[in-house]
C-alpha cells in the first residue's frame, strides 16, 4: 500500500504546475482588482460607479464559482460570431487554463473588495480627519490610509487566499490537468482510496506553507502595533 501511496503521489504532482499557476496569477490580479474596486465602492457616492461594483460583487459571491467557471468556459461557444469574426479573441477565451484563470480571479476579487473595503470602513474617522487637517487631498490620504488598511485585513485575506487554491480543484471540470484532474485520472483507472488520501496530502501541504507565509507576513506588517505600546 505504501509503494502505491508514493506511486500515486507521484504522478499527482505532475499537475502541482497548474495548480500554482493558476493560484498565484488569480491571487495576484484579484487582489489589484480588488484594490481598486474597494476604493472606488468606499470613496464615492456616484451611483454610476457603486451600483455596477455592488452589481458585479452580488453575482459572484452569491453564485457558485463551478457554476461561474463553466458559464465563462462554454458561455462562449454559444456565440459563434466570436469563432467565426474574431479568432484571435476565440484561441484566447477557449483555453481551458485562461477560463479557469479568469473564473477565479472574478470570484476572488468579489470576496477579496468586500474584505478590503470593509478594512477601510474600519479604520477610525480620526486618521480621516487628521489627513485632512494635514491639507492633504483625497489620493494623498489614501496612500495613507490603504497601506494601514491593507495590512489590517492580511489576518481575513489569507483565508481567501486558502480558498482560492482550494478552487483550483474544480478546473479539472474543464479538461485541466491539475493535480485533481490527475486524481481523477488515477482513480478511474485503479479505483484505489487511497489516490484521494494522496491528493489531500499535497493540498494539504500546500495550503500549510502558504498560512504559515501569510502568518509571517502579518506579523511583520502589524509588527508597528507592537512597538507603539
Amino acid at each position: 500500500m505504501s509503494d502505491k501511496f508514493f506511486d500515486y503521489f507521484s504522478i499527482l504532482i505532475k499537475g502541482l504546475p497548474v495548480t500554482l499557476s493558476l493560484s498565484f496569477a488569480g491571487i495576484i490580479t484579484a487582489c489589484l482588482i480588488a484594490i481598486i474596486l474597494s476604493v472606488l465602492i468606499t470613496t464615492t457616492s456616484k451611483w454610476y460607479i457603486v451600483k455596477p461594483i455592488k452589481t458585479y460583487l452580488i453575482v459572484f459571491t452569491g453564485t457558485p464559482l463551478l457554476v461561474q467557471l463553466f458559464l465563462i468556459y462554454y458561455g462562449p461557444a454559444q456565440f459563434t460570431f466570436i469563432s467565426q469574426n474574431l479568432p484571435s479573441l476565440w484561441r484566447v477565451i477557449s483555453q481551458p487554463w485562461f477560463c479557469a484563470y479568469l473564473a477565479l480571479t472574478l470570484n476572488s476579487a468579489a470576496y477579496t473588495t468586500q474584505i478590503f473595503a470593509g478594512a477601510i470602513k474600519a479604520v477610525p474617522q480620526g486618521q480621516w480627519q487628521a489627513c485632512v487637517a494635514l491639507g492633504m487631498n483625497k489620493t494623498q490620504t489614501l496612500k495613507v490610509i490603504l497601506p494601514y488598511a491593507l495590512k489590517r485585513a492580511l489576518s481575513t485575506y489569507s483565508n481567501e487566499i486558502i480558498f482560492v487554491v482550494k478552487g483550483t480543484a474544480l478546473t479539472s471540470t474543464i479538461t485541466l490537468m491539475d493535480i485533481m484532474g490527475y486524481n481523477q485520472f488515477l482513480y478511474g483507472t485503479y479505483y484505489e482510496f487511497s489516490i484521494f488520501i494522496a491528493t489531500g496530502c499535497i493540498y494539504l501541504l500546500i495550503n500549510g506553507l502558504l498560512s504559515i507565509m501569510m502568518r509571517l507576513i502579518e506579523k511583520r506588517a502589524l509588527a508597528f502595533e507592537s512597538t507603539t505600546h
